[in-house]
């Protein structure tokens, strides 16, 4: 029978809710709508069955991109020279020092908390918007 957990308190049948975070631009926000109302689960199931990707995630960065909440701050010289040197060598690989070096440089520029990652995806998103910050001083 429902409702009839003898000796629970109600805290012991909460399940944890998933850690909110704040929406950085648009894309987050349609994703957090598309959750809610079941979309996007119908959008997986429907990726998973076809094996078609829907283009969920690219769509949502370039609208993080384009409109973005935070207004992002000017880079300082330090970082504006650091930038320089790292985007005008052509590397296929980042050292771990260099991507804790621009992190470090993105966080404060877009007011973030990212951290190191193995994820080359996940870093490729921070480098093309400090790309995009670094291109708008040349």
């Amino acid at each position: 029978m429902q409702g009839t957990d003898k000796g629970k308190s109600k805290t012991e049948t909460i399940m944890p809710r998933k850690k909110k975070t704040p929406s950085q631009g648009l894309g987050d926000t349609i994703e957090k709508v598309t959750e809610a109302t079941g979309i996007k689960k119908a959008v997986e199931l429907f990726t998973e069955l076809t094996g078609i990707d829907c283009g969920c995630e690219k769509r949502k960065e370039k609208l993080n991109e384009l409109f973005r909440y935070k207004k992002p701050e000017c880079l300082n010289k330090e970082e504006y020279e650091y930038l320089k040197t790292f985007f005008g060598t052509k590397q296929n690989l980042i050292t771990n020092q260099q991507q804790v070096e621009v992190l470090a440089i993105y966080n404060r520029v877009f007011q973030d908390k990212k951290k190191p990652t193995n994820c080359s995806k996940c870093f490729r998103t921070v480098y093309n918007e400090l790309l995009l910050i670094y291109n708008e001083y040349e």
